[in-house]
């Protein structure tokens, strides 16, 4: 207060300085003071709100301004829910998604009419509308669950999935209530909002990831990168505003669409994912802290009755609803209670179809006063409900996503292991940084942390030119790694001849993957094929990627791999097949495989234990293999398994396939993958891989491949 009266400050604080200050003392003190005694610190953002609130203290209004950055913390929860979907995955459960949110819709729905209509006494359509308001809610511990590392865990797949599908319902009942309560339900109402509702849909999926493609082929600057970004997600929100659905619904579509073109592993969506969890959502949050009144529940007893009709209807029904999928699909007690909390949360979809029904007038009292279709012990019930809800949602999440992280690293043995991986980028040119970076960082496993390295060879002849560099582009690609939040060892390396000191390093360093970048619009010469058959393939000890790149990886709609004819008999042909899982998974491209009968059957072996969009064709000629590289579309990649002479998948017409990619590839995208060569025994002593999260030596599977 002394400093309020220093300051001339009355409260509620209108200076905007000490307002946002205020704000930002709350959203960097609240995660530590209750991280120290257990309480997710999304919960003190909402308490830390009703205490500063006009219902509480009333330090602060919650103008325009709080309003309009939570609707952005909100429209960021649901973007991002869509952004960090696995789409295999997605596609893979969209019956389990579909399931869990017909009984999350239903089963509150069934208690809720029952409570209003029965307990309450409500009449029919404000029974059905007050029912609809417990069968949506909120992902409000979304955030949580992602920074435990869980988000791709399939109860939260089935969770984020049946939640679009469960909030589409309760606001199509909500658009149905209403107008019913305002006479304009017949059937051009119906004509026209499942007309407008289908072409949102079909705009924000198929336009928007058409202009998104463009965009980031053509801008590279990174901030404006991340303003279209937001243009997108306002865009799609405004949309389905006007198709007659709540803006959240918008903004998960707009993370589908834009799902395959920011890869999870890129320094943009480390920068959405940053501001979202630093700013936007700890606003949105505060700002629901603001509307809770406790007051309210000592001034009537019909308030208390409706707030426990409230939360017995809400709660049990996500809970029973939550057992019911957790039953039907057989997942485990701890997935169960992880569907529970993300569910169980109601918020923004309660609240703002409770602030509609309470703003329609369906008539007057004798005495001149309004009927409401909900009435004001409906919207201070739906404020306890809002506190209770996101506080059970915080706790139970929390606990069960710590559980089924504990379990996961429970299965990892590839941390056991006593050789790891280790990717060396050799970069020679300054323009080729970006994109060798970001390849590397899409293919590189998580658990490695620290065996990223980026090399420049200085030749001593031209030892000062060479240094300046060196120290450019090294510089580069540290900087350009961090973005991602990943960590890049710079390396300098003094030698007359780069081969040797390429050579040298894989051997100091055991590196695992090499990567070797080639300028855009050039591609192979004749000096870079001598060095590569000549020096890079001498070594044994590494798997070789060539790659040359036109355009953001990101871009890339469908990656086409060629594989020849015994490729798997390679002893690093396993470990380089999941390298090209990687650049599915984290940049969500489509694979088109062509490959003979014997090592498709291989193949289909290997990605039942992955979930990436893959297609399977067989190929028997090098004739084949050449018609598949002439009808290469736009925004489509080649990967070519190579060999040198003397390996098992070696074939002349190979020697082809350079002067194929010079002639017409020079402005598209490709890789050439020449596996590790060394001993069977030896690779399988030394490499592991990362699958689905789970680490299993590449000995192990290859054996029961061939059991099978």
């Amino acid at each position: 207060m002394l400093l309020l009266s220093i300051h001339n400050v009355s409260l509620p604080i209108a200076d905007p300085v000490l307002k946002f200050l205020l704000l930002l003392i709350i959203i960097l003190f609240a995660p530590l003071l209750l991280n120290k005694i257990k309480v997710p610190h999304l919960l003190g953002l909402i308490i830390a709100g009703a205490v500063i609130g006009p219902n509480g203290f009333n330090i602060l209004a919650r103008d325009s301004s709080i309003v309009v950055t939570g609707t952005t913390g909100l429209l960021y929860i649901m973007f991002l829910a869509g952004l960090e979907i696995d789409m295999g995955d997605f596609k893979k459960n969209k019956w389990k998604s579909l399931t869990f949110g017909i009984y999350t819709f239903l089963v509150p729905f069934v208690l809720g009419f029952i409570g209003a209509h029965y307990l309450l006494g409500f009449n029919l359509l404000t029974s059905v509308l007050f029912a609809s308001l417990f069968s949506s809610h909120t992902l409000i511990a979304y955030p949580l669950v992602s920074k435990i590392g869980v988000a791709k865990n399939l109860a939260v797949n089935i969770t984020v999935g049946g939640t679009m599908i469960t909030d589409i319902l309760a606001l199509l009942v909500l658009a149905a209530c209403v107008g019913m309560a305002q006479g304009e339900v017949g059937k051009e109402f119906w004509i026209t909002l499942s007309v407008s509702i289908l072409i949102f849909g079909l705009i924000v999926l198929t336009i928007f990831p058409i202009i998104a493609r463009w965009f980031f082929k053509n801008v590279k600057d990174k901030i404006s990168q991340y303003i279209f970004v937001l243009v997108m997600i306002y865009l799609a929100a405004l949309l389905a505003e006007v198709a007659g659905v709540e803006a959240i619904i918008g903004a998960f579509l707009a993370g589908l669409a834009l799902n395959r073109l920011i890869p999870h592993t890129s320094s943009l969506m480390n920068r959405v994912e940053f501001v979202g969890n630093a700013i936007f959502i700890p606003f949105f949050l505060i700002s629901v802290g603001m509307l809770i009144d406790f007051s309210v529940f000592f001034q009537s007893w019909e308030t208390i009755m409706v707030a426990a009709v409230m939360l017995a209807a809400s709660i049990a029904g996500k809970y029973i609803a939550a057992v019911l999928t957790q039953k039907t699909f057989k997942l485990t007690k701890e997935q169960g209670k992880l569907i529970f909390g993300l569910s169980s949360a109601s918020a923004a979809a309660t609240l703002a179809a409770v602030m509609v029904g309470y703003n329609i007038i369906i008539s007057e009292t004798a005495a001149g006063e309004p009927v409401r279709l909900l009435n004001e012990h409906v919207l201070n019930g739906s404020i306890l409900l809002i506190l209770v809800s996101c506080t059970i949602s915080s706790f139970i999440s929390l606990a069960s996503a710590e559980k089924i992280a504990e379990e996961e690293n429970d299965e990892t043995i590839a941390d056991e292991s006593s050789e790891k991986e280790n990717l060396l980028l050799a970069i020679n040119y300054p323009e080729t940084v970006d994109a060798m970076v970001g390849f590397g960082v899409i293919i590189k496993s998580k658990k490695n942390k620290d065996g990223f390295f980026a090399l420049n060879v200085i030749n001593e002849e031209k030892k000062e030119s060479s240094e300046k560099n060196a120290e450019k582009i090294l510089h580069d690609a540290v900087t350009i790694a961090a973005a991602s939040d990943e960590v890049v060892t710079p390396l300098t390396r003094y030698d007359t001849d780069v081969i040797n000191g390429i050579n040298n390093v894989i051997k100091e360093k055991r590196i695992t993957d090499l990567i070797i970048g080639l300028e855009n619009g050039k591609g192979f010469s004749s000096t870079f094929m001598f060095n590569l058959y000549n020096g890079y393939l001498q070594s044994k000890n590494a798997n070789v990627f060539v790659y040359h790149s036109a355009q953001p990886i990101a871009t890339i709609k469908k990656q086409i791999v060629i594989i020849p004819s015994k490729s798997h008999l390679e002893p690093g042909f396993f470990h380089c097949l999941l390298r090209v899982w990687n650049i599915a998974r984290n940049t969500g491209a489509k694979i088109d495989f062509y490959a003979t009968a014997s090592t498709t059957k291989i193949l289909k072996r290997v990605m039942k234990r992955v979930t990436i969009e893959a297609n399977f064709n067989e190929i028997n000629t090098w004739k084949e293999v050449q018609n598949v590289i002439d009808e290469l579309e736009d925004n489509q990649g080649v990967v070519i398994f190579m060999a040198k002479r003397g390996m098992a998948s070696y074939f002349p017409q190979m020697n082809k396939i350079p002067s194929i990619l010079n002639s017409d590839f020079l402005n598209r995208n490709y890789l050439l993958i020449y596996p590790y060569q060394g001993s069977y025994e030896e690779y399988t002593e030394k490499r592991s891989v990362s699958n689905h999260g789970d680490f299993v030596e590449i000995g192990k599977i290859v054996r029961k491949l061939f059991k099978q």
